[in-house]
């Protein structure tokens, strides 16, 4: 895969500077100055940011992810940029949206933003999920914000004809993120939480043996959960069942070259270190290890 070597900018005055458009594998990158549309809480954990794009930044596929360049606020300065995954990316719009949780200087500055303000946004970035136009049905599992970047997943699963199965993860019901999305394609959903003791991790295992049990599960999908990658790594491998994962790592360029987010792979050659960033963040759920 190539490394990103140079990037067009924005000037101030908005309009991009002249120099070959640059490509991150089959698909082109760029730093878009975004206008912000929305930017509201959505439950007690998360807030919801859509944003006015242009260019390359609605090319985003389900799985992939920009790097956001978050707003400095009078008790913050966040200095490097907070890679995010996408939620919802809308071309005839124009929009790209994202979930997030406010958990730190970055995504402090980001819920400081109002309609009208502008954002700048590095991508779209990595690698994103794949279907095989065999599979007739899939399983995708995720907790918290997680489930903000299965939900296009899904929806270009239905859209290919793929049925999905949706198990939808989170401390309480008031939390549980996309279930409106997973609906509106005629998923089967499983919701599971922490507040009635449904999340047990017996109680999902009893759900995905289920689901592949009366044949709705020729892969799995996950995202957001250590533990639940790691039980569905298990039985995909019990049951012979292709899976990928889209990890959550910290980074600091996005585009491979700071090695900020390399992490350990398992693979029939021996253990393996790879950058997230640009040989995922989507990976074989095989050879995905704990975090």
């Amino acid at each position: 895969m190539s490394i990103l070597t140079s990037l067009p900018v924005q000037t101030e005055a908005g309009e991009q500077a002249v120099g070959a458009v640059p490509s991150l594998g089959a698909f082109e990158v760029a730093d878009t100055r975004s206008v912000v549309v929305v930017n509201r809480a959505i439950n007690d954990d998360y807030c919801h940011l859509v944003l006015e794009a242009d260019g390359p930044a609605l090319s985003a596929r389900a799985g992939q992810f920009f790097n956001l360049a978050c707003p400095n606020t009078a008790a913050d300065m966040p200095y490097l940029r907070r890679p995010m995954s996408v939620y919802r990316v809308s071309p005839a719009q124009r929009r790209v949206e994202f979930l997030y949780k406010v958990a730190g200087a970055g995504t402090r500055g980001l819920a400081t933003l109002q309609p009208g303000d502008t954002l700048a946004i590095l991508g779209p970035l990595g690698n994103g999920f794949t279907l095989d136009p065999r599979w007739k049905n899939i399983v995708v599992a995720g907790r918290g914000v997680g489930l903000a970047t299965l939900a296009p997943l899904a929806e270009a699963a239905a859209e290919a004809g793929i049925g999905v199965t949706a198990i939808l993860s989170a401390r309480a019901k008031s939390l549980v993120m996309s279930a409106e999305r997973f609906e509106r394609i005629g998923a089967r959903i499983a919701v599971v939480t922490d507040e009635d003791g449904t999340s047990d991790f017996a109680n999902v295992e009893r759900h995905l043996v289920t689901y592949v049990e009366a044949g709705q599960a020729d892969a799995f999908f996950t995202c957001g959960s250590n533990r639940l990658m790691l039980l569905m790594k298990r039985l995909a491998a019990r049951f012979n069942i292709a899976g990928q994962v889209a990890l959550e790592q910290q980074m600091a360029c996005g585009l491979g070259m700071c090695f900020c987010c390399v992490r350990n792979f398992e693979t029939t050659g021996g253990p393996e270190q790879r950058r997230v960033c640009v040989e995922g963040p989507v990976f074989d759920l095989a050879e995905a290890l704990t975090w």
